[in-house]
């Protein structure tokens, strides 16, 4: 089933004002419902030899995992979906590629990336991340951070040693626990959410959300939700306006109507409540 009628997605990728290039990759595949966002780091440029091993690597296995899966099973041994295996298995194989290509070339030993997919069907998205590239929902009046940052601050708080504004004042910024390449075997957290017609995700690098509070972001969707180029033109400005320090990249996706196929997402709920 395509979902080039049911989906609207904007996909727009800055270098900031500070950074000689982009270390960002991003991809979207509408015609598969398919959007994914990495945020390289390491030495000179390996940091964009890493998240676009990492874009590349995903989006491939995935689609080609898409026409031969079969929709609607679960898995009984972790509960996903068997399109979230296939986004899990995807992420886990990048690392793979991106940790062997750095032990091959001296110029990109050390390089990682974070990693940040999201997959809709049947009336599901799933959403797979390491690091702490971002998804968010906005929803109706609602805006929520989706994805749980791998970070040193995130790490920080969830020990009740500092509060958030403590963490984010007294720690370095962009220090992830987690990344693609860093070692041989990657955690990849996944979840599955229902989308509803009117939904607005958001995929961003750091770039976004360190420069620009939730609260602007919630706004500036809220602004221009019925320009989705408009929105993510905003965002970008002003990440820009505030010093873009970093590289800015920021997808956009609205459901534009329901694209359950027959049974599938009651199946799911049924199969969770077993």
């Amino acid at each position: 089933m395509t979902l080039s009628d049911k989906l609207e997605i904007v996909n727009v990728s800055d270098v900031g004002r500070r950074r000689p290039h982009n270390e960002d990759s991003t991809l979207s595949d509408i015609e598969q419902g398919l959007v994914i966002l990495a945020d390289g780091m390491g030495g000179y440029k390996a940091g964009e030899v890493a998240s676009a091993i990492a874009v590349t690597a995903s989006h491939d296995q995935i689609s080609a995992g898409l026409k031969i899966i079969k929709a609607g099973q679960t898995d009984e041994s972790t509960g996903l979906s068997a399109e979230s295996s296939l986004v899990k298995e995807a992420i886990i194989n990048a690392n793979s590629n991106i940790y062997n290509s750095a032990l091959a070339d001296p110029q990109c030993q050390g390089m990682g990336t974070t990693i940040v997919v999201a997959l809709f069907y049947d009336g599901i998205v799933t959403i797979a991340h390491v690091g702490d590239s971002r998804l968010y929902r906005k929803r109706a009046h609602d805006f929520e951070q989706i994805t749980k940052d791998h970070s040193l601050i995130q790490e920080l708080i969830d020990r009740g040693l500092y509060t958030s504004e403590e963490a984010h004042a007294k720690t370095p910024k962009n220090l992830v626990t987690r990344a693609l390449g860093i070692d041989a075997d990657v955690e990849v957290d996944v979840m599955e959410e229902p989308v509803l017609a009117g939904d607005i995700f958001l995929l961003c690098s750091d770039g976004l959300n360190d420069m620009v509070d939730d609260e602007e972001i919630h706004l500036t969707l809220s602004k221009y939700s019925a320009n989705l180029v408009q929105a993510a033109e905003a965002l970008v400005n002003l990440a820009n306006a505030k010093g873009g320090k970093d590289n800015i990249s920021v997808i956009l996706i609205k459901a534009l109507e329901g694209f359950s196929s027959s049974g599938g997402f009651m199946k799911q709920l049924i199969n969770r409540f077993r």
